[in-house]
């Protein structure tokens, strides 16, 4: 019995990885003004332009249940095993969804294999590993050695970012107005990081350029001290700054960074102009 993988749309593995390691995906939705979108089917490009205009904020939804359905079930009758790895249920209501429609493919199918893991956080902290366990699927590992290799990067991974304006976290009530516009007149800016699962503040500094220096000097000792496992820059439509930064730490460790942009259904709480770091050590 071959394993398969499943994740979300938030994960932001590229596409060519994605269809190299046989990797299925469920989409998240988006409502901007009423009107409903798949994350997986507009561009962010688009999805900033119309949000700029919203007269209202956008929401994002976790991925139908047919969509869940169907995935699983073509995998469950081609006789594959399934392991689903999904965003942080404290982000999503897409863990839980994906475990109800389990119970229901379970229910129909008795002999199906499915495993859902909670990644605990989103972006490529989600990606990676989905991508250990595919890797290991590929080279025929049986499911508790795929299920194995995914909680060994999710127990050593970390998403460093920094949001270039404080504004979508208000618009998001994540912090108030009065923080924001004090935010802003300081220029303070926050480093960001997924702790249990939430985002959470990992410190402030004044202007950007000293946060991303710090996340740099963060991510450099960690690979200092415990091992290099895998990293990539990740940005929302900010790609020269991103290739900026992943030259930058070309230099330093001797290793070409992919640069990998993140989706609306994250973005939408942070906004353009976020950078950030994700990576996982071998310690």
């Amino acid at each position: 019995m071959a394993i398969k993988i499943v994740t979300d749309s938030t994960s932001y593995i590229p596409r060519q990885l994605r269809e190299d390691l046989d990797i299925s995906v469920v989409s998240l939705g988006l409502t901007i003004d009423s009107e409903t979108f798949r994350e997986e089917a507009i561009d962010n490009d688009t999805f900033y332009n119309r949000m700029a205009k919203a007269q209202t904020i956008p929401t994002s939804s976790q991925p139908a249940p047919q969509e869940f359905y169907t995935v699983f079930e073509k995998l469950i009758l081609e006789g594959h095993g399934i392991v689903g790895i999904f965003l942080s249920s404290d982000m999503s209501g897409t863990f839980s969804a994906a475990n109800m429609v389990r119970k229901m493919i379970i229910d129909k199918y008795p002999q199906a294999s499915i495993e859902i893991l909670d990644s605990r956080s989103n972006c490529l902290e989600l990606g990676f590993p989905v991508l250990a366990a595919a890797r290991a699927a590929k080279a025929g590992k049986s499911l508790a050695e795929v299920l194995t290799q995914a909680k060994f990067v999710m127990g050593r991974s970390r998403f460093l970012f920094v949001p270039d304006t404080l504004a979508y976290l208000q618009k998001g009530g994540r912090i108030g107005g009065a923080a924001a516009l004090l935010g802003s007149l300081l220029q303070i800016r926050p480093i960001l990081t997924v702790v249990d699962g939430k985002t959470a503040l990992l410190s402030k500094v004044r202007k950007k350029d000293r946060a991303l220096k710090e996340i740099i000097h963060i991510f450099l000792e960690d690979v200092r001290k415990k091992g290099f496992g895998e990293a990539a820059i990740h940005h929302i439509n900010f790609e020269t700054e991103a290739n900026n930064l992943a030259k930058q730490l070309q230099e330093s460790l001797g290793i070409t960074l992919p640069v990998c942009p993140i989706g609306p259904v994250i973005g939408l709480h942070v906004g353009p102009g976020t950078l950030g770091i994700v990576y996982y050590t071998r310690e």
